[in-house]
């Protein structure tokens, strides 16, 4: 089957578009998965306006990564590296799709179930994505699991999105809000850590 097929007029493709960086304007193909959603533009553009002195040389954790927009955002905002994560096959090949059109080495892309996954031996990393599942109970057991496996250098930034129903989530002692935004039923959280 060629690779170059044209895709149906009748079948809507779903994109993300990266909105800053060195693929600024970068459309990318999003596979077809229920309950898949993307971080919006409007978040994506508050959130690397709240960590743009911190992307350029991290290395960044992306859980739960889906689309994984956020983590080819921050590469293409200078991250050094971004490690995404999920268990859901289609995403995984979605992701390696868009690696491939990206023609980024700095993307380690792992099929696997991240709570799993977090009970291997760490690596250390300055900026974590966390935008799990909506209505799993996810971000408690992740956090304390990031914070108790050694996965974090000393000043992590930790970006969590989670339904806005769910409230404020409960977070390790030495984790402290440092922003906070809401859009429709999504309520987003910027965190640092502090050693």
């Amino acid at each position: 089957m060629p690779k170059n097929k044209p895709k149906s007029k009748d079948k809507q493709c779903n994109q993300v578009r990266i909105i800053g960086g060195e693929w600024r304007g970068r459309k990318l193909d999003i596979a077809d998965i229920p309950a898949l959603r993307p971080t919006p533009d409007r978040i994506r553009e508050t959130l690397f306006n709240w960590l743009q002195m911190h992307v350029p040389g991290a290395r960044c954790l992306d859980l739960f990564a889906g689309t994984g927009v956020l983590g080819f955002e921050s590469l293409s905002r200078g991250a050094k590296q971004t490690v995404f994560v999920d268990e859901n096959q289609d995403a995984i090949q979605n992701l390696k799709d868009s690696a491939a059109i990206l023609k980024t080495k700095a993307a380690d892309i792992i099929q696997a179930d991240v709570l799993g996954w977090l009970k291997d031996k760490p690596s250390t990393f300055d900026i974590v994505f966390l935008d799990p599942p909506y209505r799993h109970e996810l971000v408690i057991p992740v956090c304390q699991q990031l914070e108790a496996g050694n996965w974090l250098s000393d000043s992590a930034w930790i970006f969590i999105e989670i339904e806005k129903e769910a409230g404020q989530p409960v977070l390790p002692e030495n984790w402290k809000i440092y922003r906070q935004a809401s859009a429709g039923q999504v309520s987003c959280y910027l965190i640092q850590r502090k050693k």
